[in-house]
């Protein structure tokens, strides 16, 4: 059997290898928090612009002398990860590269790229189609008899792991096409494990909805499974059988 890498890593330089990673993509992140921190106010009308649409006059409370600041700083750093989600997709892929065929790395920057593309699109999903529609559900609830005051770290604990989940999920067709054109996985394989994937999507969802409300994991738990099938439509269009270097093209 051919070996996947001239020089295999032991376990100890595999550790090593992930927290020099880890390290870059931290860098990365507190980078991207102090440039967004130039815009603290803008971002937090930004991030509260899908509430104050279903909730025009909306004020937001703090409870601490300190809550406000510690927010902006949050905010900086979510806003951080999308601005530099490129490099640390680019991290991600470094660090499982030494374990792929030379062939296998030249997917490299579809990967990024679509990565990038899809992270985005799951956080535009959520911020401009299901939390205004999830708001203007709600709003109906509230009636003239009751005043709406949220506290600002609630809202933002709810919208940040919401978003970042989206954003997750979103991944689901880009690592599925890398496997497919590696080889690993195939859309026959994929609809026979459809019914677990539906399970993993509920489970999944339920972790990363902050409260336990069903409405808001299963609004999660359907777009997960919808790119999951498109998923499996991109294995059928791109995959092909695993080849090892010396293995006649197809």
């Amino acid at each position: 059997m051919a070996a996947i890498s001239p020089d295999r890593m032991t376990f100890l330089e595999h550790l090593d290898e992930l927290r020099v990673r880890l390290m870059h993509s931290l860098g990365a992140l507190v980078v991207g928090t102090i440039i967004c921190w130039g815009f603290h106010e803008r971002i937090f009308h930004f991030l509260t612009q899908p509430l104050r649409n279903a909730y025009p006059a909306v004020k937001f409370i703090t409870t601490g002398p300190t809550e406000a600041f510690m927010m902006y700083v949050k905010m900086s750093f979510f806003v951080g990860i999308f601005i530099v989600a490129p490099y640390i997709l680019y991290q991600v892929w470094a660090f499982i590269a030494p374990g792929l065929y030379a062939h296998e790395k030249a997917y490299a920057v579809p990967f990024i790229v679509a990565g990038t593309l899809f992270f985005l699109l799951g956080g535009g999903f959520g911020h401009y189609i299901l939390f205004p529609t999830t708001f203007k559900f709600l709003y109906e609830f509230a009636g003239d008899d009751m005043q709406f005051l949220p506290k600002v770290d609630e809202y933002f604990s709810f919208y940040s792991w919401f978003l970042l989940g989206l954003g997750l999920v979103f991944q689901i067709p880009v690592v599925i096409f890398v496997l497919a054109r590696i080889g690993l996985v195939t859309p026959g394989f994929l609809m026979r494990q459809f019914k677990f994937a539906v399970l993993v999507a509920f489970i999944l969802s339920a972790i990363i909805t902050p409260s336990a409300d069903v409405v808001n994991q299963t609004m999660l738990a359907l777009p997960m499974i919808g790119l999951y099938l498109l998923g499996v439509f991109v294995a059928w269009m791109f995959g092909r059988a695993r080849r090892k270097p010396g293995d006649p093209t197809s």
